[in-house]
């Protein structure tokens, strides 16, 4: 078990509500490409009674399996029209294989998981997007059943969550996996998360060499993408990180999750990655 220690109740900047709690994002690839020693470090902090609730993607995963069906997708503004056939393929994908397969990774190493979809229960209650006649099925989040997650979590469970939402009539609604993790977050009262990239953090030119920055606001993200710091590949994982910060949460800390010990390191104050914060 790791020898990390971490911020005790009264002194840990992650606690939340008297408990030590965080919510993790992470694409299903990403998550997939991680070390078995990542998962060994999710269930050491499980066995020390920190809580982690991770809400994780698969949009390659979905691509790939739309190809091999054979049904074709079409892009609206860089976004995926969602029919309710390609809507089947994510539920089947995200609840299905991408979920379970992360829930194994974990269970491998000896912590204990559980997978959900934000159908199950209504977890991740949602209505259509605003141009839904363009894109289809796609949600918005309006609710989330917090008592369903610290539930699982209060059995011993880690919740593994699936970003399908669902309305008060069934439907289904393919929802961006950001937007879901912070509005899980938010519900949870949880105030910062940890989005796990294959990256370092958020990168900037000081004197002709890369550095990680280690805080930025939302505004000054924006001001490095039209100035062109911030460029190519890089662009859509701050966006997607940006998009976490939704209700209560302020802040959002984005990190390389092949780093040893990741997890525990941020959640033990270290200073790594980039701490991307809403300003007041």
């Amino acid at each position: 078990m790791s020898s990390t220690t971490l911020p005790s109740e009264q002194n840990g900047a992650w606690t939340e509500a008297g408990k030590q709690r965080f919510v993790m994002k992470c694409g299903g690839s990403t998550l997939a490409a991680l070390p078995e020693s990542f998962f060994a470090d999710l269930r050491d902090l499980q066995a020390q009674g920190i809580q982690p609730v991770i809400v994780h993607g698969g949009g390659p995963a979905i691509s790939d399996n739309l190809a091999k069906l054979g049904i074709e997708t079409e892009f609206v503004n860089g976004l995926r029209k969602t029919t309710e056939a390609v809507l089947d393929v994510v539920e089947m994908v995200l609840a299905g294989s991408i979920n379970k397969q992360i829930v194994r990774l974990i269970q491998r190493v000896g912590g204990r998981a559980i997978g959900l979809s934000g159908v199950d229960g209504g977890l991740i209650q949602a209505r259509p997007v605003t141009n839904h006649a363009e894109i289809g099925w796609v949600g918005e989040v309006t609710g989330v059943e917090a008592p369903i997650i610290q539930g699982v979590v209060d059995m011993g469970y880690m919740p593994v969550i699936a970003p399908v939402g669902v309305d008060v009539s069934g439907q289904r609604y393919n929802i961006n996996a950001d937007t879901a993790a912070g509005a899980v977050a938010s519900h949870l009262g949880v105030s910062r998360m940890i989005v796990v990239t294959d990256v370092p953090g958020i990168m900037k030119t000081v004197r002709g060499e890369k550095k990680v920055l280690p805080s930025v606001s939302v505004q000054e993200i924006e001001d490095m993408i039209q100035t062109g710091e911030i460029y190519g590949g890089m662009i859509p994982k701050v966006r997607a990180a940006i998009a976490c910060i939704h209700g209560d949460v302020r802040e959002v800390v984005i990190v390389d999750g092949s780093e040893p010990q990741i997890l525990s390191r941020v959640l033990g104050g270290e200073a790594i990655g980039t701490r991307i914060i809403r300003m007041p």
